[in-house]
């Protein structure tokens, strides 16, 4: 058996347990290693920090396909640990262009993968249900004998549509593509996330430090949610952490912020050694 179906069975199965599934999102190869020290069982990667760390929006314009499959190879390889990837809206229109994703993505160790229904269109911001289940269909059929837990998200709420009823239904159709794992960012509150729970029949993920209201592990749980990821937030935590001690050093001449900061050698337990420390 290969590492990656090892990987794969094993993220198939946090999936299936009593115990939510909580899976953060490193936006590199560091922060991976640092996140897998913490104790995780899975991780996701993020289009959102990874854009940021590279000084772009995070958007399906301003992002390859190549560059995002680079990043998410370094986390990859930096752990352990399954690892599932924001894949975007499979960076093309067309469904044979998902499928080509997914396969892109299982090739470099990935055992799961996001496709989302926003076209990256302001204008027109959410595929017709029917294109958008066919793109799912394509992902689902591509993924079918590979090691790859596909997840199909519904990107309704995060641009400008309350519709639940719409989302429901986009969701209920991705599980029928094919979708193992159904995803809609930005719910408003607890009772649309247990109203999606109850609604629709494979595990749900929902992400927290998006946006107001949060919720516990428990309370989230008790809704029904699967899986927990956090998106970007640890990404825009870390840049806050660096935007306050900027600040304090500019405008007050301080330090105090390195009171706060990780010691380089508590880092370095978590990093590959070198010299003759890497020596076999």
């Amino acid at each position: 058996m290969t590492d990656q179906q090892t990987k794969f069975e094993r993220f198939t199965a946090l999936h299936a347990q009593d115990e939510v599934l909580v899976m953060p999102n490193p936006w590199d190869a560091g922060s991976a290693r640092l996140l897998t020290s913490v104790g995780f069982e899975a991780l996701a990667t993020t289009s959102a920090g990874y854009a940021f760390s590279r000084g772009k929006r995070d958007s399906v314009a301003a992002l390859t396909r190549a560059e995002v499959l680079a990043n998410a190879s370094e986390i990859v390889a930096a752990t352990h640990l399954p690892v599932s990837a924001d894949l975007g809206n499979g960076f093309g229109h067309a469904p044979d262009v998902c499928a080509q994703t997914i396969r892109a993505a299982c090739d470099i160790g990935l055992v799961g993968g996001s496709i989302e229904d926003a076209t990256g269109d302001p204008g027109a911001p959410i595929y017709p249900l029917t294109e958008a289940v066919e793109r799912v269909r394509a992902a689902a059929d591509a993924a079918r004998d590979l090691p790859f837990v596909l997840t199909a998200r519904a990107e309704n709420h995060l641009w400008g549509s309350a519709d639940l009823a719409d989302t429901i239904a986009r969701l209920k159709a991705y599980s029928e593509a094919g979708a193992d794992v159904l995803y809609a960012p930005g719910l408003p509150d607890l009772k649309a996330i247990k109203a999606v729970c109850q609604a629709v029949d494979k595990p749900v993920n929902v992400v927290m430090g998006l946006r107001e209201p949060t919720y516990s592990v428990a309370q989230l749980a008790e809704a029904g949610v699967r899986r927990i990821s956090v998106g970007g937030s640890f990404a825009r935590a870390a840049l806050g952490a660096v935007m306050r001690a900027a600040r304090e050093v500019r405008s007050s001449g301080t330090f105090t912020y390195a009171a706060d900061a990780l010691p380089g050698s508590v880092i370095n337990e978590y990093l590959p050694p070198i010299g003759p420390d890497a020596l076999p």
